[in-house]
């Protein structure tokens, strides 16, 4: 196998198909990326037997073949090497040779033919949808997602897609996040929903911030295959049973504040300095026009932050973990939002006013 190719050309997806790949592998051939080379150009793979990445991107090939080279060793010699440069790979027996100028690096490669696939099977339901809006979901909704869960269908996110809607909600049991673009999706007669592994979910994040239009997503009985310009995603999907999100959702609250989103981050951010390091917990009074934030920690250490609001309801006294309340607070955009809770022990619903697209489910502490 023996190609050339600009620098610049193969960068992206040179580093997109790398952050695939784990760094402590069970097979040496998994710390590797497939390259295939035909005459059409060259195509990329890497994958860790969960998520799979597929890149292709057009080149010179002067020999068509296929190799597995070390995939971080290789992403770094293309950082590292000169805007503009020219670079050709030549793959003789086990070692291929990359030369760029006056550089040259020999690397190990592995057979091809060790290289897993990671099976995708056929689709259920395929769609078309805008970048810009799964590309939202995600953003909306990713923070909430538990990590290393026993529960493991917590460690994901739902996806969920029937004819007039996409819906994404993460949940780690304390918060929860849920977030809705409208649209016709003609092509899906019943409601689906799969939970998407949180791996998954944050590669499909990387891949979206080019600027294609419309990605397409075929979802099957295991598996969920994006395909978005020169790349396909294909990831396997979490066996188990997502919560149902409706129920954990706020519906009859009593009490109700309206704050500005930025000053009221500000305000819990500088409270957090003196929080507990481990709970976390800041208390909010909320009585007439004023906020009241308070946390202290094990030194007896003390901080009070006092914001204008807008409030309706009876005063209130209820604690919550910070870093929730900050998350959500970075997730929204909307210059103002609203915190409903119905009492102290209750769950609050936080939304952003002007945008009924995403809702937050937060649970209180016991300070």
């Amino acid at each position: 196998m023996k190609f050339s190719i600009q620098r610049e050309q193969l960068l992206r997806p040179l580093q997109l198909v790398t952050g695939v790949v784990e760094r402590r592998q069970t097979l040496p051939v998994l710390a590797n990326l497939l390259i295939k080379a035909t005459e059409s150009g060259l195509e990329l793979t890497g994958t860790d037997l969960e998520v799979e990445l597929v890149a292709t991107c057009g080149a010179e090939v002067e020999q068509p073949g296929e190799a597995t080279l070390p995939a971080r060793k290789l992403a770094d010699i293309w950082r590292s090497l000169s805007e503009g440069a020219e670079v050709s790979v030549a793959v003789e027996g086990d070692r291929a040779v990359v030369r760029s100028g006056r550089s040259r690096f020999t690397l190990a490669t592995l057979p091809a033919a060790d290289f897993p696939k990671v099976s995708g099977g056929e689709a259920d339901v395929s769609l078309a949808v805008s970048r810009e809006s799964v590309d939202r979901l995600i953003d909306d909704v990713a923070f909430a997602m538990a990590q290393q869960d026993v529960r493991y269908f917590l460690n994901g996110m739902l996806l969920e897609v029937d004819g007039n809607h996409a819906r994404a909600v993460a949940t780690d049991g304390h918060r929860l996040a849920m977030s809705t673009s409208e649209g016709s999706n003609p092509e899906v007669a019943r409601r689906v929903q799969v939970i998407v592994p949180r791996k998954g979910v944050l590669e499909l994040g990387r891949l979206l911030d080019g600027d294609i239009e419309t990605i397409e997503l075929h979802i099957g009985g295991n598996h969920l295959r994006v395909q978005s310009g020169d790349f396909i995603l294909t990831t396997k999907l979490v066996d188990g049973q997502f919560p149902d999100y409706e129920k954990v959702i706020p519906k009859d609250v009593s009490r109700s504040l309206v704050g500005d989103r930025e000053t009221l981050k500000q305000a819990f951010q500088r409270a957090s300095i003196l929080s507990n390091e481990k709970y976390r917990g800041v208390r909010l009074i909320i009585d007439g026009e004023q906020l009241t934030i308070q946390a202290n920690n094990p030194e007896q250490e003390e901080a009070e932050e006092i914001v204008a609001v807008d409030f309706s309801g009876e005063q209130l006294e209820i604690g919550f973990n910070v870093s929730y309340l900050l998350d959500v607070l970075s997730a929204l955009e909307t210059d103002q939002v609203r915190l409903s809770v119905s009492d102290a022990n209750s769950s609050a619903l936080i939304e952003g006013i002007g945008n009924d697209a995403a809702v937050y489910v937060v649970m209180p502490m016991r300070l």
